[in-house]
């Protein structure tokens, strides 16, 4: 496959999760002319993420929000906000659009194995944690406690709520949520706090030698989770964070993604704390 062409994909089925946000199910059209097979952008772990174009507007980097599946279904979630983001909200099932993918380095799950598990996710960083959450989910018994806490705004912001709590009867991985601020015409869901994502961990017992952290969110919050967490005693390569955000090319050619001596589109979006440690600006 050529990394600079996209293959077509139509829409379909949209899903419309809060004012400004859509879960989109996307298909892929045809077989990869290599392999016969699915194309390889169906084809992903984790934390990668691909290039989404709008003909005749444009391309974003986008990170996958599902799991594979058999049928080569995509999902990813989606704010509308920018230029290419904004015009999508008008598009509905069949209409078409380019995929080219996938890129980056996801999170480490064969480090995963028997360990003890923390996903913290802020705001739409629960899209691309949620690839990550299926996946684990998929195969429990490799894994060991599991606990994910999350954050938004205030309730009408969380994503994917009633996903969330269905699994949290599952009785195998413990769900904590927080709002930043209340609001009166909602109803809270259970295990939810008016707090900021980092006081979640207070509630929680961690063995730090046995546990990874694994957190997608907004920069802003990065510093304050990777300092608790530290608190709590994970060392540095425990730590695992996900730059999502900085992406453009996709191929490591234009230079924004740029960390350091780091390409996030190439050598991440997923890095250990310890590989950013020093790095200035790393996490804002």
């Amino acid at each position: 496959m050529n990394d600079h062409l996209p293959v077509p994909a139509f829409i379909s089925d949209v899903r419309h999760m809060t004012a400004d946000t859509s879960l989109f199910s996307l298909r892929c059209t045809g077989l990869d002319a290599g392999t016969g097979m699915s194309p390889a952008v169906t084809k992903f772990l984790p934390g990668q993420f691909l290039e989404l174009s709008v003909p005749g507007i444009g391309e974003i980097p986008v990170s996958y929000c599902g799991r594979p599946t058999e049928d080569g279904i995509i999902e990813l979630c989606i704010r509308h906000i920018g230029h290419v983001t904004t015009p999508l909200l008008k598009f509905r099932p069949g209409d078409r659009v380019g995929l080219r993918g996938p890129f980056g380095r996801g999170f480490p799950l064969e480090a995963y194995a028997d360990q003890d598990l923390v996903l913290a996710a802020g705001g739409l960083g629960m899209a691309p944690l949620r690839s990550l959450l299926l996946a684990l989910l998929t195969q429990r018994e490799r894994w060991g406690k599991m606990t994910l806490l999350y954050g938004a705004r205030e309730p009408g912001a969380l994503l994917f709520l009633d996903e969330l709590q269905e699994f949290g009867k599952r009785g195998d991985i413990d769900i904590s949520l927080a709002v930043d601020r209340p609001d009166d015409c909602r109803d809270y869901p259970p295990n939810c706090r008016i707090a900021l994502l980092p006081a979640l961990l207070d509630s929680i017992v961690i063995n730090p030698d046995r546990t990874y952290a694994a957190l997608c969110g907004p920069p802003a919050a990065y510093p304050c989770l990777v300092q608790r967490l530290k608190d709590i005693g994970l060392s540095d390569d425990r730590i695992h964070l996900s730059l999502e955000r900085r992406m453009k090319c996709g191929v490591g050619h234009c230079g924004h993604c740029a960390v350091g001596t780091f390409l996030c589109c190439t050598d991440g979006p997923v890095f250990s704390y310890g590989q950013l440690q020093g790095i200035e600006g790393a996490l804002i």
